[in-house]
C-alpha cells in the first residue's frame, strides 16, 4: 500500500481545495456564500449584489451597486463582426456548443488574457458576465435565422438579459423571478464544472480556457441539461394526469427522471428548488397557468412516494423559464451564464492560492507482460 492507495469513485466526498467562496451545509439546510445564506440573499438582494460579493468580497452599498451596474453595461456589446462566427455554424448546433465557441473566441480580443492579478481577473469577470448574456441570447437568434437583439443599456443586467432573449421588455415582476433564478444558479461550491474550471486554471491557463472547459462539462447531461429535460416532460405530459402517467411509465421502464435527486441533497429538497417553487406559484397566477404549477406538484408527489426523491433546482426553474417565454434550448446556457459568476470567482481564487491538480490512479491493468 502507498500513500496513493485511497480511492473514491467520482471523488465522492473528497475535499479537493480550500475556499472562502461557498459551502453546502446540508445538515443546516444552508448554502453559504461568503458567510451569507443564499436563500436569505435571494429574498433581499439582487444578482448584481452577488457579483460584488463573490468577486470583490462584500455586499455593495447603493453607490457601489450602481457603479458595478454601469461597469457591466459598458461591456454588453461584442466585438465587430463577432456574430458572423455563429452564422458559420450548422443550424442544428446546440446553444451550449455555440456558447463554448463564443467564449473561446472572446479570448482573442482580450489584451489582458495573460494577466493573473486579482483586480485584472475581476475586471475580466465583469466583462464576461456582460458579454456572455449577449452570446447566449443572440447566438440562439442567429442560429434560428433571426436578427440579433441589441442590448438596452437603460435596463438592469437581468432585465436586459431577459429582453435580449425574448425581444420584449419584461415587467418588474418578470425581472424579479428571472433575477432570482440567476442567483440560485450563481454559485454552488464544487460541482463538476467548477472543479473543471479550477483544474484548468491550476495549470496557469487563462480564464477563457477555464470557462470553455466548464461549458463542456456543464453540457454533459449528468451535470447540466436537466432543466431542459424537465420542461420537455411537462410539455409531453400536457395535464396533471397525463404527467402522472408519463412519470409512472418512465419509472416502470426504469428511466432516469430528470429534475429529482442531487449528489448533495439526498434526503431533503434542494432549498433553491423550494424558493423557485414559490416563484412558480406566483408566476403561474400572473400568467393564468396554475395548471402548470399543479402538474409540477403532482410530479413532486409521485417521485417522493415512489422513489423517495425530492426536486432539485432544475425542476422548478424550468417551468419558471417557460412562463417567462424563454426557449427550452436556452435553459442550460442561462444556467451557465448565471454560474459564470461563481466560476470566475473560483478561477480568481485558484490563481491566488494555486497548487497544480495532479492526482494519481489506482491501476487495475495487467503487469509483468513481455513482448
Amino acid at each position: 500500500m502507498t500513500k496513493y492507495s485511497t480511492y473514491t469513485p467520482g471523488l465522492d466526498g473528497v475535499v479537493a481545495t480550500e475556499t472562502e467562496l461557498s459551502y453546502l451545509d446540508v445538515d443546516a439546510e444552508e448554502i453559504v456564500i461568503r458567510g451569507y445564506e443564499l436563500i436569505e440573499l435571494a429574498n433581499s438582494k439582487e444578482y448584481i449584489d452577488l457579483v460584488q460579493l463573490l468577486l470583490r468580497g462584500s455586499l455593495p452599498d447603493e453607490q457601489e451597486r450602481n457603479s458595478l451596474e454601469e461597469e457591466m453595461k459598458k461591456e454588453y456589446t461584442l466585438p465587430d463582426s463577432f456574430f458572423s462566427l455563429f452564422k458559420k455554424l450548422p443550424e442544428d448546433t446546440h446553444p451550449m456548443d455555440a456558447l463554448r465557441t463564443g467564449i473561446s473566441a472572446l479570448a482573442g480580443y482580450d489584451k489582458d488574457i495573460d494577466q493573473r492579478q486579482e483586480d485584472t481577473i475581476n475586471n475580466i469577470a465583469v466583462k464576461l458576465l456582460a458579454k456572455i448574456s449577449n452570446i447566449v441570447a443572440n447566438s440562439y437568434h442567429i442560429l434560428h435565422k433571426e436578427s440579433a437583439i441589441e442590448p438596452k443599456k437603460e435596463l438592469s443586467y437581468s432585465a436586459n438579459f431577459l429582453y435580449m432573449i425574448t425581444g420584449k421588455e419584461p415587467t418588474t415582476r418578470e425581472v424579479a423571478y428571472f433575477d432570482q433564478s440567476l442567483m440560485m444558479y450563481s454559485e454552488h461550491e464544487m460541482p463538476n464544472s467548477t472543479f473543471t474550471a479550477r483544474v484548468i486554471a491550476s495549470t496557469n491557463a487563462d480564464i477563457y480556457g477555464a470557462l470553455t472547459g466548464a461549458v463542456a462539462s456543464l453540457k454533459g447531461n449528468l451535470h447540466g441539461g436537466a432543466n431542459e429535460a424537465v420542461m420537455q416532460m411537462l410539455v409531453e405530459g400536457k395535464t396533471s394526469e397525463g404527467f402522472r402517467l408519463l412519470l409512472y411509465d418512465k419509472l416502470n421502464r426504469k428511466e432516469k427522471i430528470m429534475g429529482f435527486g442531487h449528489r448533495v441533497y439526498m434526503k431533503k429538497m434542494d432549498p433553491r428548488a423550494a424558493l423557485m417553487k414559490e416563484s412558480l406559484r406566483e408566476l403561474s397566477v400572473d400568467k393564468n397557468r396554475e395548471d402548470l404549477f399543479e402538474m409540477c406538484e403532482v410530479g413532486e408527489s409521485v417521485m417522493k412516494e415512489e422513489k423517495g426523491l425530492y426536486p432539485n433546482l432544475d425542476y422548478y426553474a424550468a417551468p419558471v423559464y417557460y412562463l417567462l417565454g424563454i426557449p427550452i434550448d436556452l435553459y442550460t446556457p442561462i444556467f451557465f451564464a448565471a454560474r459564470t459568476l461563481g466560476l470566475c470567482a473560483h478561477v480568481a481564487e485558484q490563481y491566488n492560492t494555486n497548487k497544480l491538480f495532479r492526482p494519481r490512479v489506482l491501476y487495475t491493468g495487467p503487469r509483468n507482460l513481455h513482448p
